[in-house]
């Protein structure tokens, strides 16, 4: 009889930086110190953002929950996306990125959203939005705004990139 579990984990493609992302550190304190928590509302990561938050001991005192919206109807049941906002300018998108990371903020008790979505890859990636294009959004309060990245690599690099630069702008706009 052989162990599938451990078939089915050597099939899993490897975090290079297995264990809390090294800004995690920061920004809860960041956040604790402020008294505020988080939010994440992610697409093309897939919950990586929630994870990584969750991997640091003691995160419950600064991170809420994390919204996984990687379909449309996602987005729109659990977000309040509009279905039009994303008909007109596609998924992947500034008004759609904003609309989540707005939709987050009116859907959970915190102080703090950030929301991501991409194309991770390989395919699903067109001439005006190639693959590893990424939009991201992220609220404080009084305070939303927006970003779009391309990334280099293959699909598990373009999510690792994503969390990293997702959580390192909100330090970053903390301090």
């Amino acid at each position: 009889m052989t162990d599938s579990s451990s078939s089915a984990s050597s099939a899993l493609p490897q975090d290079p930086h297995p264990g809390p992302h090294p800004d995690l550190d920061a920004l809860a304190a960041a956040l604790r110190g402020r008294g505020w928590r988080l939010a994440s509302a992610e697409s093309c990561t897939g919950g990586l953002i929630a994870a990584a938050c969750t991997d640091l001991a003691g995160s419950s005192d600064w991170f809420e929950r994390g919204f996984v919206t990687y379909s449309n109807a996602a987005k729109t049941e659990l977000l309040g996306v509009p279905a039009a906002l994303i008909e007109a300018h596609g998924a992947v998108s500034e008004p759609v990125a904003r609309a989540m990371a707005e939709g987050a903020a009116r859907h959970a008790p915190v102080q703090c959203t950030l929301a991501v979505t991409g194309i991770a890859g390989p395919g699903g990636g067109s001439a005006a939005k190639p693959v590893g294009t990424v939009w991201f959004g992220w609220t404080l309060p009084g305070r939303s705004w927006t970003e779009m990245r391309r990334f280099d690599g293959d699909r598990a690099s373009v999510r690792r990139q994503t969390r990293d630069h997702a959580l390192a702008v909100l330090l970053d706009a903390l301090r």
